[in-house]
């Protein structure tokens, strides 16, 4: 099992992550470019949305602006883009995510990646990427998990030029407090930061002072 705070203090930029346990999920973003950093989370009555913090500065909303989380009949959908819409519209999770592709930002192809979780504890975890040309998707689905655990999925493997895209199963984590995890997130690097633990929801917002 991985050291969720460990991994995060070691890696510069993971990008976009989501972190679902036994009773807290966690979703942050992260950003290289001015127009990705320029954002803030704000609550909405199913969940959140991104939005600009300075809408002057805003030069292209298209793969920025969205809402990550939002409760559904389902359960609670947590996206890295609008494919959060896609789930709740369509009422099933990977029919859903067969009708949609990575993100078509050349070079790096960004991954979509997604979670439902259930609740009766259970959750699934999905990532969409670019692979010689075509979308691989791939579906992760857990009966639920141990007190202080979770699993993590993100869309890089860190830093890089184009970034490379996350391999492999969803890490095996510790499931710190949501502080714990805003302190971790590298500190040029970090944007925004939601977590929910039990029926709690706090949000981390680096340009408002959090």
């Amino acid at each position: 099992m991985t050291d969720f705070l460990d991994f995060l203090r070691s890696n510069a930029y993971p990008g976009r992550g989501i972190a679902v346990g036994r009773d807290r999920v966690y979703y942050f973003i992260m950003g290289r470019s001015a127009n990705s950093r320029n954002r803030v989370f704000e609550r909405t009555p199913d969940g959140i949305r991104t939005r600009a913090y300075d809408e002057r500065a805003l030069t292209d909303p298209s793969l920025i602006i969205y809402h990550p989380v939002r409760e559904s009949e389902q359960g609670l959908i947590v996206t890295n883009g609008d494919q959060t819409d896609t789930i709740r519209d369509m009422g099933d999770f990977r029919k859903a995510l067969m009708t949609r592709t990575y993100e078509p930002d050349e070079p790096n192809w960004t991954p979509r990646i997604s979670a439902l979780c259930r609740p009766d504890g259970s959750f699934e975890l999905s990532i969409l990427k670019h692979k010689h040309g075509r979308c691989l998707r791939e579906f992760f689905c857990y009966e639920g998990c141990d007190e202080g655990r979770g699993y993590f999925l993100s869309t890089y493997q860190g830093d890089g030029s184009p970034l490379p895209s996350f391999a492999g199963e969803p890490l095996e984590i510790t499931m710190p407090e949501p502080e714990e995890v805003w302190a971790a997130l590298n500190g040029e690097n970090k944007v925004s930061l939601y977590a929910k633990v039990g029926d709690t929801v706090k949000l981390f917002n680096k340009h408002l002072g959090d």
